[in-house]
């Protein structure tokens, strides 16, 4: 059987939520398969992700260098590819940077490539059938491929429980095979979004808003609700294209990444775009008119109701308690 590898991403010595939820990922691709995680950076803070990460997955793989202290995808893509066997199976997090990495990580190791893996149906080993989503998750599609000589496969973030950390690995260093991590493209420095009136990042409750609320003078329930609720106003992204709320409330991936007790999604669809941002495994309430809307695939509570009727008597039996 290949190699099964999980590409950890990490901040600030914190390895981010989709290393645990890859090594679920993981199982099922490759039932019975020891899983390696590969953590990549340079200094102090690699040492602590890999330590954390020896605690779930059988072994991990340190990759230091000055180049990788930023995560330059085309930096990153030349150490797996000098360090990794050409039929590994490798996971990575279906996020703007794993998109990224992945397609021309397996271009240069000549392996199939699966974006936005949703689910495993069958794995011999072999061949590989899994589930993804189309047109926003209003479509499901079936995919065969060959996983014999090796696969990069892009798993997304948040479908896959997070695994219980249950083992014992140990760190081993492959800093020096990771060989010339020269790049055409380098990292400059990071320019902070302006900060807006509120700080979504910081909220355990919010009540997010989507193209559902139709009109931008109905976003006042909105508010209404949020503040029944002691929460705050967040949004996708259709909500910031009409100019009906600011940037700063926007969740997603071109948006804020934030970690909540509770999310109220009130007429969002659930792209991937969307759930990319909402981290920490919170207790997610869906409300769509829609009963085939993704959002209902991952929320611990579905109601297929019309927002502009449900989201008045919510704010008022709320009220009323």
């Amino acid at each position: 059987m290949a190699e099964v590898f999980a590409y950890i991403k990490h901040e600030g010595g914190v390895a981010d939520d989709s290393a645990l939820e890859l090594l679920s990922a993981a199982k099922k691709i490759a039932p019975g398969a020891n899983v390696t995680a590969v953590v990549t950076g340079n200094g102090a803070d690699i040492d602590t992700v890999c330590n954390a990460m020896a605690s779930a997955y059988s072994a991990v793989w340190k990759i230091d260098n000055e180049a990788l202290a930023y995560p330059n995808a085309e930096v990153v893509r030349k150490a797996l590819v000098n360090t990794l066997a050409a039929d590994s199976i490798v996971l990575l997090p279906h996020d703007t940077f794993g998109m990224d990495l992945g397609p021309g990580l397996s271009i240069k190791m000549n392996s199939a490539f699966v974006a936005d893996l949703v689910d495993v149906e069958d794995s011999d080993g072999a061949v590989l059938k899994v589930i993804r989503q189309e047109f926003s998750g209003q479509a499901y599609t079936h995919v065969t491929c060959d996983i014999s000589g090796g696969a990069v496969i892009n798993v997304r973030p948040g479908v896959f429980a997070a695994e219980e950390a249950a083992a014992t690995g140990a760190v081993v260093d492959k800093s020096a095979d990771a060989g010339d991590l020269s790049a055409k493209r380098k990292y400059i420095e990071i320019v902070e979004a302006e900060a807006g009136d509120v700080d979504i990042t910081k909220a355990e409750v919010l009540v997010s808003v989507g193209r559902g609320i139709e009109d931008e003078d109905n976003i006042e329930i909105v508010h209404d609700l949020a503040k029944a609720m002691g929460a705050e106003v967040s949004c996708s992204r259709p909500i910031v294209d009409a100019k009906w709320l600011e940037k700063a409330r926007q969740v997603g991936t071109s948006g804020k990444t934030v970690k909540p007790k509770v999310y109220m999604a009130m007429g969002i669809s659930g792209s991937f775009q969307h759930m990319g941002g909402l981290k920490g495994n919170p207790f997610i309430v869906a409300v769509n008119k829609n009963p085939k809307a993704p959002i209902f695939q991952v929320a611990d509570v579905g109601v297929e109701a019309d927002i502009l009727e449900f989201i008045p008597e919510l704010t008022e039996k709320i009220e009323e308690l």
